[in-house]
Order: C-alpha cells, then structure tokens, then sequence
C-alpha cells in the first residue's frame, strides 16, 4: 500500500480517472491500483476540475532532491553502484550499502527514496503501462478449418543440411497436418519464412478461420508492455482470419502442434540424410500425405485425418497468390486498430509504434504519449501528457503492399530470375515463386 504523498505515474492517474468515472469508489480504485485512498482522491478531484490537463501535475520533494537531507558520500556511492551494475535495484543497492563497512551501523534511506532518487538522475526506465493487444472471444473449435495451429520447432541436426529448424501447421480438430516448412541453417525463422509457410499452407488447403500463434517476436511485439500487431498479424486480419495467442507460459496451449514437431521429426529428420533443404521439403510434403491419408490415429478411433474428416481436404475459402491483393481487406485492419491503445515514451520528440518512427518535435520531447487510432483518417491520435493539444500523424505501413512484402513485388514481374549463388533470401524467394501460377524463372 502506497503512503500518502507517494509519486504516481502518468498511466496511473490516467486510469485512476476512467475508474472513477465509471462510479468505482476510491477505496476500490486504490485496491486495484496499489496506492492509497488520499493519493486516489487527490487525482480524481484534479481530474474533475481539469479534465486531462491536472493529470499532468507534478509533485515529490522540493528543487533540492530526492536524498539531499543524507550525505553526499552516500548519495556519490549509490549512484557509482548504479551505473556500474545497471541491473541493480534499490534493494540490491541498500542491501551492498549494508555490507560494506562505510556503512555499517548508520540510517540509509528506504527503497521508495532510493527509487526517486535514481528516477531523478535519470537512471530508471520510465514505466510504460500494459495494455494487452485484442483479442477475439473465442471457444474451443468444433469444424475442420476452424482453428490452425502455427509454431516453429526448436533447432534439430539433419545430416547433409546441418542445423534445421521446421515451421509446422496442424488443423486442431482433424489434426491435419497443414505444412511442414524446414528453414536450413539458422536457428530461429523470420518474418519472412512464416508468411512463405502460412501461403503454402493456404494454397494446399484454402484460408482457416483462425490462426493460435505463441508470443514469438515474429508474431507478438514482446518487448512492451502495450504491444502492436506485426506486420504478419496485419496481414492475417486483412485476409480475414481471426489470430489468438496461447496464454503466457502455458505452452500445453499448443499441446497439438507440439506433438506434430515429435511426429514430423521421427518422420522426416531422425536418423536422414539430405542432400539439400529442397529435397528435405519435398520428404516432409511426402511424408505429411502419408500421415493425413493413411496413417491411423488413437484419437480418431485409429482412422488417418483424412479418412475420419474427408472434408478437411478444403477450408471452402480458395486462396491463390495473384488473388491476395484483393483478398485483402484493410478495413478489417482499420476497425482492430480502432480498438486497441498504447503508450509510448518520446525522444527528442519521436516516438515508437511498430516498425515505424513517428515525429512529433521537441515540444513533445520527454513525455509519455497516449495513442489511439482514427479509421476514419487512418491516422494516429497522440495525446501528450502535458498540457499540450493532441497530435495526429498518418498511420504508417497499412498498405496493401506493405502487408504483403515480397509477394506484392514479385506479382508485379511477368518473369523472374534468381541470381546465383543461391542464398537462404533467394531460396525463400523461389519458393514463394513457385507458389504463383503460370510465372516463369
């Protein structure tokens, strides 16, 4: 529980705001929050008399700082710590000041005032608050094609090819086995051999429903804590599909597709030798029809996917590569955004969102900005912790070409040719190639 007088953070009095306007009690609102009731009031009375504008207020000690009343060797030696060992908290800062004997048996500061201090040499991460991204309502499929399964197998050894690491697609109900995509001498698939793997799969067997998707950073952007869709997960909404990710550490979420890596593994990888990664490929496309069309299963009453699900053989939503372009529908990837918000800090007045610079100039420098998306201008509303207007900037990347990479540029060629040698890039490239119907290489 927070004291009175205890700093909060511009996220906090945000939310301390909209709880409060939606009739919640400050005694609730300083349980969910962790704080206190006068720290909740004194927010809530600022709001009401200055709408956003009072959440900006700042307030702590006085110009002399945070630890000013203890001496300077002190304040000196938390700060050497510091920077020598950045991944020192104040509790590990207090707990080295213990045991060294400049300050045995003398008063140190609590944790909280050692915080502030650090905060105000500028020595903290400012807090970004967590937003998690949307997510459809869902419950467990019950049709063929209704939920997929992606997930990429840890790094195996094949003779003749070296380190390998296999991209696999499982239908949850028929446990069709989608696509098995080995990408040859690296240790974790990009971006680019997940949209290669999931057009292959949509080509085989049309588009599902609903794609499950673990918080891999091809996938989920991990590294904050109000997170934006990739570029694959756009792509995926604006072909219609539904994307869920399986719970935080429970990858017994994704118990099917992990037991498709063992299968495919022992099928195609244990105890083989491959000449080269294109080979390799064509012995996992074999012996995927071999398991969908003739090997039983216990959880099917000992019947192949195939034969218990005969039609699994077509989602009904036929896919082509010349068709994705008017596949694609950016309004679907308009009304999601519209949903979601996020909070990124500024430096020198630029701002972070997705793969994309956003600038706002140095009024803005050093503040935590509060963004929502317009559909209607397909543009982003920055709202400034200050007292300054909000800004809006245009959204960048949500394009069909953008979504689309490289396919988008190689449907414009009425020919292509790949230079030599051929690099893990232009094998990719081929690949994809040879998805698209009646292009020539």
């Amino acid at each position: 529980m927070h004291h009175q007088g205890q700093q909060t953070t511009f996220e906090e009095r945000i939310m301390i705001k909209e709880l409060a306007s939606t009739g919640m009690k400050d005694a609730t609102i300083a349980a969910c929050l962790g704080c206190s009731v006068w720290t909740v009031r004194k927010w809530r009375r600022l709001a009401q008399q200055h709408g956003r504008a009072g959440l900006s207020s700042r307030m702590g000690r006085p110009a002399t700082g945070e630890l000013s009343s203890v001496a300077v060797e002190l304040r000196t030696r938390v700060l050497s710590l510091r920077r020598a060992h950045p991944g020192w908290g104040p509790n590990t800062l207090l707990a080295v000041l213990r045991s060294e004997p400049a300050w045995q048996g003398r008063p140190l500061p609590s944790r909280s005032r050692v915080a502030a201090f650090l905060k105000q040499a500028g020595l903290t991460r400012r807090y970004q608050r967590h937003v998690a991204l949307p997510q459809p309502s869902t419950s467990p499929p019950s049709e063929v094609h209704e939920e997929w399964q992606m997930d990429a197998q840890g790094v195996v050894q094949v003779k003749g090819i070296g380190q390998v690491s296999v991209i696999n697609l499982l239908d949850r109900v028929s446990r069709l086995k989608v696509e098995s995509c080995p990408r040859a001498h690296t240790s974790q698939p990009v971006t680019a051999d997940y949209f290669l793997s999931l057009r292959r799969a949509f080509l085989s067997y049309g588009l599902p429903q609903r794609l499950s998707l673990d918080h891999g950073s091809a996938f989920f952007d991990n590294t904050c804590p109000s997170p934006f869709p990739t570029r694959l997960h756009l792509w995926l909404l604006a072909l219609g599909l539904e994307v869920v990710f399986i719970r935080v550490g429970r990858p017994t979420d994704h118990g099917a597709v992990e037991r498709m890596h063992q299968t495919m593994s022992n099928q195609a990888l244990v105890g083989q030798h491959w000449e080269s990664a294109e080979q390799l490929w064509r012995g996992l496309d074999t012996s995927r029809a071999r398991l969908n069309q003739l090997m039983p299963m216990r959880a099917l009453q000992q019947q192949a996917p195939l034969q218990a699900f005969p039609q699994a053989a077509s989602s009904g939503r036929l896919y082509l590569p010349e068709w994705e372009e008017s596949l694609l529908d950016l309004e679907r990837v308009y009304q999601y955004l519209a949903r979601g918000r996020w909070f990124r800090p500024t430096h020198q007045g630029v701002f972070q969102l997705g793969t994309y610079s956003y600038r706002l100039g140095v009024t803005y420098e050093k503040q935590t900005m509060e963004i929502t998306f317009d559909p209607q201008q397909v543009a982003f509303v920055c709202q400034p912790q200050g007292p300054q207007p909000p800004v809006t900037v245009a959204a960048q990347g949500l394009t069909k070409a953008n979504l689309m990479g490289d396919l988008a540029l190689l449907l414009q060629l009425p020919a292509y040719q790949l230079a030599l040698p051929f690099f893990v890039e232009a094998q990719r490239q081929l690949a994809l190639v040879e998805c698209l119907t009646g292009t020539t290489w």
